[in-house]
Parts: C-alpha cells; sequence; structure tokens
C-alpha cells in the first residue's frame, strides 16, 4: 500500500517475495516458521506462526480459525512440547488459532488482551473493520511491557507496541537480537492503521520506540524478515510523515473528503487495498484533526469534510 503521489518519499525497501505456505523451515537455531494458507491483499502468503525452541517451545500467533493449520504445526512438532502459545494482537488471521491449539496441548495462551479500540464510536460511526477483530479472545496471562515467558534457551521479552490494533505486542527474542514484531513492522508493506481500532499516534509513537532499540532481525506476522531494522523502521517513519505530508498538501488545495484524497494521493492501487487506503488517510486525517493542524466539524469521520487548519 505504498504506492503515492504526494511528492518524493524516503521509502522503505519494501520486500514483494513472501515465503511459500504448506511447511516449516527452520530460519536459526531457534526460530521455525509455518505460514497458515490464507494468503491475500491483505496478509501476503499468509500469517506466519513461528516456533520458538527445541523440546520445549513457544509458539508465537497460531493463526486463523483453522484446524487443519494447527493440525500440521502439532505434526511438525510431534515429540516436543508446547510449553506456550504467545499472541500478539487481536486480528482473525493471528489470535482464534491460540484456541485451538490450547485444546489440542493444554498449554497457556499468553501475551496481549482482550481486544479493544482506541476510542469510543462517533454518533452514527460504524466499526469497519468490526469483522477482522478476534472479541472471543482472553489470555490465561496478559503480558505487559518488559514481562516475560522463557523455557530451554530462550526468553521472550514483551514490547508494547500499540498502534495497529491498541493491543499490539512485539516480543523481544534476546538470545538471537531478534524481534517478533506481528503486524507493526513487515518487511512487504506498510500496516493498516485503522480508526477506532488503531491510532496512528500511537502507531508512529511506537515506531519511534523501536528506532530506539538494537534488535538485528525482525520476524513479522506477515511476509519475510526485515533486515536492518533499525533503518527500514526510519524508512517506515519517514514514509508515514511524507503521506502525512501528502495529505495536508491534498486539504490544502480543496480536496475536502477522503475519497478525493485517496484519488490524488494513490495511483496505481490495487482495487482491493482502496478501502484499505481510506481508513489510512482517515487514520491521519483523525491525527491531523486532533493536533489542529486540519479541520473538520465535530469529530474527524470517514465521511467527514475537512479543510485547512493551522499551519497549512
Amino acid at each position: 500500500m505504498s504506492q503515492t503521489n504526494g511528492g518524493p518519499e524516503a521509502e522503505p525497501a519494501f520486500e514483494a517475495a513472501a515465503p511459500a505456505p504448506g511447511t516449516i523451515e527452520a530460519l536459526t537455531p531457534l526460530v521455525r516458521r509455518r505460514i497458515a494458507p490464507n494468503g491475500g491483499p491483505f496478509t501476503a502468503s499468509g500469517t506466519c506462526t513461528y516456533v520458538v525452541g527445541r523440546g520445549r517451545v513457544a509458539v508465537i500467533d497460531p493463526g486463523p480459525d483453522d484446524a487443519g493449520h494447527v493440525a500440521a504445526l502439532l505434526a511438525d512438532l510431534d515429540g516436543e512440547t508446547v510449553e506456550a502459545i504467545v499472541v500478539t494482537h487481536t486480528h482473525r488471521d493471528h489470535s482464534p488459532g491460540a484456541r485451538l491449539l490450547a485444546a489440542r496441548t493444554g498449554a497457556p495462551i499468553l501475551g496481549c488482551g482482550p481486544h479493544r479500540a482506541a476510542r469510543s464510536l462517533a454518533e452514527g460511526e460504524l466499526p469497519m473493520l468490526d469483522a477482522s477483530a478476534d472479541k472471543v479472545h482472553r489470555p490465561d496471562r496478559q503480558l505487559a511491557e518488559g514481562e516475560t515467558v522463557s523455557g530451554p534457551g530462550w526468553t521472550l521479552v514483551a514490547v508494547e507496541t500499540p498502534g495497529h490494533t491498541m493491543n499490539h505486542l512485539a516480543f523481544a527474542l534476546p538470545e538471537e537480537e531478534a524481534l517478533f514484531s506481528g503486524d507493526h513492522v513487515m518487511a512487504w508493506s506498510t500496516s493498516i492503521v485503522a480508526p477506532p481500532d488503531g491510532s496512528m499516534r500511537a502507531y508512529m509513537e511506537s515506531l519511534d520506540k523501536l528506532r530506539e532499540r538494537s534488535e538485528r532481525t525482525y520476524w513479522p506476522g506477515h511476509g519475510g524478515p526485515v533486515r536492518d531494522p533499525r533503518r527500514f523502521v526510519r524508512g517506515l517513519a519517514a514514509h508515514r510523515r511524507q503521506r502525512e505530508t501528502a495529505i495536508r498538501a491534498r486539504v490544502a488545495a480543496g480536496e475536502a473528503d477522503i475519497r478525493a484524497i485517496v484519488e490524488a494521493i494513490y495511483q496505481g492501487l490495487n482495487p482491493a487495498l482502496i478501502g484499505a487506503a481510506a481508513l489510512s488517510v482517515y487514520a491521519h486525517l483523525e491525527d491531523l484533526v486532533e493536533r489542529g493542524l486540519v479541520l473538520t466539524d465535530g469529530p474527524a469521520r470517514l465521511d467527514g469534510r475537512y479543510r485547512a487548519g493551522a499551519g497549512i
């Protein structure tokens, strides 16, 4: 979702190629990956389910409600014990499989808390991404910043990264200087940030937080690894700032609604992603309205009319 016509951007180096589903692959001495068969415009080749450790393991993001995926994962782990099921966030392509895996193994579900929105719905506002939220998720143990789960030779440390969802967690693996970044940072695409579930301000603050960390590799929720993550995260932040600048310029030029702004700054976009682009623009506008840089009547809305504010 990186196409734009808003001027030059410090574009992160996205990797279009995505690993294939259907097999388990050893990525490092401590990390294996099986990809769920749920590929699509928003999921690359599918949700990445990670196995951490050997013998007594943690499983990160067992994926969608897909009994076949969970059965294949258990066959991969024949003779090993699942000590913990770890979930980054409550979207239906990540967390429902945790309940299936827990039922088969008895392992506790750890990680993010129940699904929650960044704010309440405004009057007349529809929950645009309500169908994507896993509102049934209830972990056995909710992890906060810095809390850990560990096994023989491995440790996972919770890193709070709200924005894509407000309960989003990443997990550091200090033994390999790696981070499981969920959907917050991915090598293949920018992350969707869609109000009211997500918050652009929180997302940007979480990017700033990750820029201060020292991990050498990110293992994301979709697509391949993020190499040189500090540089990549800087690129993502610059990309979002350039997108904000482009939106402000279009509002200043008189394009008052989100549809017109999307048509102006996204060109050659896959039609299946136009709705996501509109939600991304909406997230930026919501933040800009809160900061007084763009004006609207009442709270920012997906169907709102916008005009220039201070500093444009």
